[in-house]
């Protein structure tokens, strides 16, 4: 029996995603929703907490909420974008009311999605952002 195409798989290294939301169904919703669509996924509860998971493990982009403790989604962005070695890395801005906020700082966001988001919106707004063809 011919195995290649097993090994092919799991050398194809799926891109990992980092969340920050404090909301935990909201975050175990966009989790299951971006491992459906093939990606890795790690979460964090706050802001504070995905900085650390992103210098840690390099993610290859990085969704977040606006409002959450200790620190916003907007303090976040802005310290990735002051750190040399993870400025490079893509932020989505998922939030509800502080959407503006995000559209007001196109420098530290990629893009802004209003919640409740579109998963179809959602996907495609990742998949472009890490050029990957639909």
């Amino acid at each position: 029996m011919n195995f290649d195409w097993l090994k092919e798989h799991e050398q194809q290294q799926m891109p990992l995603i980092v969340i920050a939301e404090d909301e935990f169904l909201i975050a175990d919703v966009l989790a299951i929703m971006l491992e459906d669509a093939g990606y890795e996924v790690a979460a964090a509860s706050h802001g504070k907490a995905a900085l650390a998971l992103v210098r840690e493990k390099r993610p290859s982009l990085v969704i977040t909420d606006f409002m959450m403790p200790l620190m916003t989604g907007l303090e976040l962005a802005q310290a990735m974008r002051r750190d040399r070695e993870i400025s490079h890395i893509p932020i989505i801005l998922v939030s509800g009311a502080q959407g503006s906020i995000g559209r007001a700082n196109p420098d530290v966001f990629d893009a802004v999605l209003d919640k409740p988001y579109n998963e179809k919106k959602l996907i495609a707004a990742v998949r472009a952002l890490l050029t990957e063809p639909e």
